[in-house]
């Protein structure tokens, strides 16, 4: 292979590689104008390149014309260059004058394209290794100097870029400077024959390189999957490297080892041999793999679309309960098998089941872990599936642990803020109530008892509802100290018209909590007055308050045998405020036990069952630890 057809091909090589980049980019870039501009430069170098192939081919005059358009390539390139490096928030005044400017460069380009053509600013000469080599005629330095300057204004402005910017278009800059380096290395070699240098242009065998860097250089942190196609190029670039150095090796090897066959076949041919098994094994490489898949692993239909399909589908999960269900009707479906999820964590645990094959999560310090359970029977293509699935929910969960985390302290955030608007409003509102209801108790005075009686009732209800809205809506302050629980109870229920109900208290007399008297005994007063007011109009009233310590947890249920709460406000209404069904009641009551009882770091909830219809449950830290509990692993009394 002589060296003239060496470049030939190089020219045709680069001229290809030119056209499927502009192609690609202009696929890509949609309104992306940047990387539109990037497509045109690769246009206008494919276009400069095939006039090369073309003055090869005998048709001179046709190459010189296509060759002196040179000057378009750089202002396409500054076209490029002032929209990459101006694009985003922050505008450049001075790249916007330039870009104002633009119009202009490509008139002049054109102009200077013009005037190469009818003054004859190129010519082909022969020289030692080429048939005809293009080369500038004097009148032809403009059209270089041109050129020149058009590539330099372009690179300053890309220097500009990378002092104003940061992160990735930062690194991009620098990368595009660099292939901008490599590229001038490359040219340098095109303009020797012009200045009489005969040399051979042995740099422009590379030319085809130089575009493919620049482009990847751009799109490198823009599109993603680039750097895949990347890495397979380089792999399979590295090993036809590799490739030629044995074939190198071989060849000077073999004669003296008695292979003289192998020894007489020319080196390029074993190279384009070789050259041509490695592309076969790229093109059966993905097949065979596939192929060797389901051999391994039968029933393993795994890939991109189904997973990103799994991903999609379980970010969609809005809590833990969805999530799972999501989660076992994606692999179900996929290995045609019943699965169970099973999650363990300590907010939230889910029953086993009884199938055959599960997952189990675990969530500890580290993070997220698997198992699988009843797999051992299963194909290896099903454990494999619910490996990669397993691995998958695990980062789900992962994920939506952090989002609910997120929405909860927005959900405090913005409790807290209603609170200090709320709290703010009621102390307006106790000054403003609580001055025209002193002035009706005085009115009242002289009036009859049974009135006066009726109107200190309403008032006494009045001033009850006043005192609850400042205590809910005002700050939560403890003040924390040893306090028996027994005595606690016991003094309230002292002070309280609890009439014909009976009452037992089953506490230790030793049993003590690190807890705020005052706060705590308004918990009780609330409880016990709420159970109270329906107890008295039921026949063998009973009202019972038991403890027990669990570890560092102590769990208080008040139990009453009175009417069951209504359906419609179990849960978490109940503890809503303003929410109630009792005679003059203010709806604050249990909405205000809540705020203490987790100001404490503990947890309330209701519960029914067979013996008692309205149980309380209180968990509280025996030492205080103002975090949130979850549910004690203990059985109900």
């Amino acid at each position: 292979m002589t060296l003239s057809l060496m470049f030939e091909i190089a020219m045709l090589v680069s001229s290809v590689c030119g056209v499927l980049v502009a192609s690609w980019l202009l696929w890509r870039a949609r309104k992306q104008s940047d990387l539109q501009a990037l497509a045109g430069f690769a246009i206008m170098m494919a276009i400069w390149c095939f006039g090369h192939v073309v003055l090869f081919q005998g048709w001179e005059r046709v190459g010189i014309y296509i060759i002196l358009a040179n000057p378009l390539m750089p202002t396409f390139f500054l076209h490029f260059a002032i929209l990459f490096v101006n694009s985003g928030t922050a505008k450049e005044v001075m790249l916007d004058r330039l870009y104002q400017l633009l119009p202009w460069f490509y008139l002049t380009s054109f102009a200077v394209v013009l005037q190469s053509w009818w003054m004859g600013a190129g010519d082909a000469i022969s020289t030692l290794y080429t048939g005809a080599f293009f080369v500038f005629t004097d009148a032809g330095l403009w059209n270089l100097v041109y050129t020149v300057l058009m590539g330099v204004l372009a690179h300053g402005v890309l220097m500009f870029g990378w002092y104003r910017h940061s992160g990735n278009k930062k690194r991009s800059i620098l990368a595009m400077c660099g292939v901008g380096a490599w590229g001038l290395l490359l040219a340098t070699s095109f303009v020797f024959p012009s200045f009489g240098i005969s040399w051979f242009p042995y740099p422009m065998l590379l030319l085809p390189t130089y575009l493919l860097l620049l482009v990847y250089a751009v799109v490198r942190y823009q599109i993603l999957s680039v750097n895949a196609f990347a890495n397979r190029a380089l792999l399979w670039f590295a090993m036809m490297m590799v490739i030629l150095c044995v074939i190198a090796v071989i060849s000077v090897v073999s004669g003296r080892v008695g292979l003289q066959a192998l020894s007489n076949v020319p080196s390029w041919q074993l190279w384009l041999y070789s050259l041509l098994i490695l592309v076969v094994a790229a093109l059966v490489y993905q097949p065979l793999s596939r192929l060797v898949s389901r051999l391994i692993y039968p029933g393993a239909l795994l890939n991109e679309a189904v997973l990103d399909t799994w991903s999609t589908k379980l970010k969609e999960a809005q809590d833990w309960a969805q999530l799972i269900e999501v989660g076992e009707a994606l692999l179900s479906a996929q290995i045609r098998r019943p699965v169970a999820i099973q999650l363990q964590m300590p907010s939230f645990e889910v029953t086993p089941h009884n199938n055959a094959l599960a997952i189990r999560l675990l969530r500890s310090k580290a993070g997220w872990h698997f198992s699988l359970i009843g797999w051992e029977d299963a194909s290896p293509g099903m454990r494999l599936t619910a490996e990669v699935f397993a691995s998958l929910f695990s980062t789900s969960c992962g994920l939506l642990e952090r989002s609910l985390a997120l929405a909860v302290a927005e959900r405090k955030r913005l409790d807290e803020q209603h609170l200090v608007e709320l709290g703010s409003l009621s102390a307006a509102m106790a000054h403003e109530l609580r001055n025209p209801l002193n002035i009706i108790a005085m009115a009242a005075y002289d009036a009859p008892a049974e009135t006066r009686q009726h109107i200190q009732t309403q008032l006494k209800r009045a001033d009850r509802l006043v005192s609850d809205m400042l205590v809910y809506s005002g700050g939560l302050s403890l003040q924390i100290a040893v306090t028996p629980l027994r005595s606690l109870v016991e003094s309230i229920l002292t002070q309280s018209p609890v009439g014909n109900v009976l009452c037992e208290v089953d506490i230790d007399e030793q049993l003590e909590l690190e807890a705020d008297p005052q706060r705590l005994q308004q918990v009780f007063i609330n409880l016990i007055d709420n159970a109270l007011s329906f107890l008295r109009n039921t026949e063998k009233g009973k009202l019972r308050i038991t403890a027990q310590e669990y570890a560092d947890q102590v769990v208080i249920h008040v139990h009453n045998n009175g009417p069951k709460i209504d359906e419609s406000l179990q849960g978490e209404v109940l503890f809503q405020p303003f929410v109630t069904k009792r005679a003059g009641g203010s709806g604050l009551g249990l909405a205000i036990v809540r705020r203490i009882v987790d100001a404490h770091g503990g947890h309330i909830q209701h519960q029914t069952d067979a013996v008692w219809p309205v149980t309380f449950e209180l968990v509280l830290p025996r030492h205080h630890a103002p975090a949130h509990l979850g549910r004690p692993s203990y059985g109900t009394e």
